[in-house]
């Protein structure tokens, strides 16, 4: 008999969503007879999706419905249903507007027998729709197999939440109480995972990937982790990461507990920092509030450790200041790698400080950090031309550690968005200017080559010293600069060229080639607008 045959229930939960949630349930079957069973776990959805399901029922005896009598509101009792309903001996969970990758339970179940372990853990992927663009979640926690003999050996396992890329021994949940949160809950993965990690439980990591998370930002009823517009979405995060951190302190995992809170500060303060500009001044305001006081439960060692880390830095500035303020440079700090923009300020000691009014927060940790670890700072301008478009680059000073490190060259990608390739490269000298505070570059840029597409600007600073530094470029200039024009072009007959800043500050650059370019391009801005 394979050694596989009949060991997993998979849970798929739903609700309203009867677009997708036959494709859910089949990818779940066709991951052939390791599978003994499907649960989907209907929460009195009232979009058809109940008879839907029913039906596929009907036609596939390894498919068993449960119609919940009252909708939950969220996604922790629906799949607490699917672990008391399950039969084999291991479980897993998909949700209804996801997919399970052919193999996908193979892999885990072969790793989890192999190893006699109570979870088994691989990569997943977050699918952007409809462009397709692929991104790994936790890619460097899933790089290569792993046997983790307690989760304490591996702090980077609390940053991964999901709850979906795994596979559970079913007797190891039921033994240890691990459910999830019941009712509305948002980010009720975050406890549940807390709870799992406070089991201490023997883990297999695999570098397979095992789970597709399908992103659709412009769905009419945006995802909890993609609804963040509303300060209720921030106060269910931060409940939720407390929560988990109390779990593992509460278990005695006190090095866990940390890494939750070292996950805050690295991943969801820096992502929500970087879209404050775009909320209302009152939200601005709540957030800041609510944020000041979650942060003031956390002990110093929090921000001691690495304390010019980028969240750590942005956490002390919200701590140091009761209202809003420095949001343009915060959301250049909070970006992906960091920017920390003028003005350099120093205290009446020399010391290095964020700014002349809020000296208790210094920045002198820089001044011992390796120029390939600095928040370097990169203006770039972009002014498209029918002849001779140069890309200007100028790099900060950062208190005499660039000077120190010496920049010598940039070196220059223009990368699709969506496909990942490389569209324009080169390579240009850093001058320094006359005063020894900034060097600039500026290289060309040949807009025919691009074609069309959404472009992100990758930058890799080389120094004299040997090192190098990846920076992303702060987009230089107003509406003047940041505008649409169309160029004129030998290959394609006109080109619509548009360099704009990213909701992190960054400069990209969208392109559209032809006539019938420009007309998709135009179609697609008023649809946005109109969503």
């Amino acid at each position: 008999m394979n050694p596989h045959h009949a060991k997993v229930s998979v849970v798929v939960i739903g609700y309203d969503d009867a677009a997708h949630v036959a494709d859910a349930v089949r990818s779940a079957l066709a991951q052939g007879p390791a599978v003994r069973e499907v649960i989907a776990v209907d929460d009195r959805s009232t979009d058809g999706s109940a008879a839907l399901l029913d039906a596929l029922a009907d036609a596939e005896p390894r498919l068993t419905v449960i119609h919940r009598p009252a909708n939950s509101g969220g996604c922790g009792s629906p799949r607490n249903d699917g672990i008391d309903a399950a039969t084999a001996p291991y479980v897993m969970f998909l949700d209804s507007d996801d997919v399970l990758p052919r193999g996908a339970v193979d892999a885990l179940l072969g790793a989890a027998g192999e190893h006699e372990v109570q979870v088994a853990a691989g990569l997943c992927v977050r699918r952007e729709l409809p462009s397709g663009r692929e991104v790994p979640w936790e890619r460097e926690l899933y790089a290569r197999p792993a046997l983790i003999s307690h989760p304490a050996r591996r702090l980077r396992l609390a940053h991964d939440t999901l709850c979906v890329n795994k596979l559970y021994r079913t007797d190891f949940l039921r033994e240890h109480g691990i459910r999830f949160p019941e009712g509305r809950y948002p980010y009720e993965d975050f406890v549940f995972t807390a709870r799992v990690l406070a089991a201490a439980p023997r883990i297999a990591l695999i570098p397979d990937t095992v789970y597709i998370w399908h992103v659709r930002r412009t769905a009419d009823h945006l995802s909890i982790s993609l609804d963040r517009a509303g300060i209720s979405n921030w106060r269910a995060r931060t409940e939720a990461n407390q929560a988990a951190y109390e779990t593992l302190l509460g278990a005695g995992e006190k090095q866990l507990a940390w890494a939750v809170h070292a996950k805050f500060l690295d991943h969801e303060l820096r992502m929500y920092t970087r879209e404050l500009e775009l909320r209302t001044p009152e939200y601005r305001t709540a957030w800041w509030d609510l944020t000041r006081a979650y942060l003031s439960r956390f002990d110093a060692a929090d921000f001691t450790v690495d304390p010019a880390a980028p969240g750590r830095l942005v956490a002390r500035v919200l701590l140091s200041a009761p209202t809003p303020r420095d949001l343009p440079r915060l959301k250049e700090l909070a970006a992906r790698p960091a920017r920390l923009l003028p003005p350099y300020a120093r205290a009446s000691d020399g010391t290095p400080v964020w700014s002349s009014d809020l000296p208790q927060v210094t920045l002198d940790h820089f001044l011992d950090r390796p120029a390939h670890l600095l928040p370097a700072a990169v203006d770039a301008e972009l002014r498209p031309r029918a002849w001779g478009t140069r890309l200007r680059l100028r790099l900060h000073e950062l208190y005499g550690r660039m000077a120190e490190a010496g920049p010598a060259a940039v070196d220059v990608e223009f990368v699709h968005r969506e496909e990942g390739r490389v569209g324009l490269s080169g390579t240009a000298s850093l001058v320094a200017d006359r005063y020894g505070d900034t060097w600039s570059a500026e290289i060309p840029v040949e807009l025919s080559a691009l074609g069309a597409g959404t472009w992100d600007l990758r930058l890799v600073v080389l120094f004299h010293d040997g090192t190098s530094r990846e920076v992303s470029a702060h987009a230089r200039g107003g509406p003047g600069l940041l505008s649409r024009r169309a160029v004129p072009d030998v290959h394609h007959g006109v080109l619509l060229v548009q360099p704009y800043r990213t909701h992190a500050g960054a400069l990209g650059l969208r392109t559209a080639s032809g006539w019938r370019g420009m007309t998709e391009v135009l179609s697609r801005r008023l649809r946005r607008l109109l969503h």
